[in-house]
């Protein structure tokens, strides 16, 4: 059996769709608060249809020393889907997700996407948090 591991892909976002893109600053001051996202299809789009979609995006935080913290999760149910047939709906979703989040330490934002079709992707960015 593999490790969900060795089954996370990882890619230059601006040559390959299915990578999250991660917005956050480079550095912030411990305790302020900060934006921060994570975006699938920022270089090139991605697919939302009824047969090729993001489902869902998680963020997570990896201090220096201590354990992952999940920062949050959205999911993504809207992809064109009609009683009419595939791709006939009225309603779609792009897969974004964004929150605030206040840190203490430093360490490394982690974002993990799911497609439908082509399983987990991962990618990450330091961020350096100063007294």
């Amino acid at each position: 059996m593999s490790d969900l591991g060795t089954l996370i892909k990882t890619a230059d976002f601006k040559a390959e769709k299915h990578v999250p893109v991660i917005g956050a600053p480079d550095q912030a001051k411990a305790g302020d608060w900060i934006d921060a996202s994570a975006t699938v299809g920022t270089e090139i789009r991605h697919p939302n249809t009824t047969e090729h979609f993001i489902a869902w995006i998680e963020l997570y935080f990896k201090p220096e020393n201590g354990p992952v913290i999940n920062l949050g999760r959205a999911e993504f149910s809207a992809h064109g889907e009609s009683a009419a047939g595939a791709n006939q709906g009225v309603a779609y979703t792009d897969p974004r997700f964004a929150t605030r989040i206040q840190l203490k330490s430093s360490g490394t934002l982690q974002a993990l996407a799911y497609c439908n079709l082509h399983g987990l992707w991962q990618s990450a960015k330091v961020i350096t948090i100063s007294a």
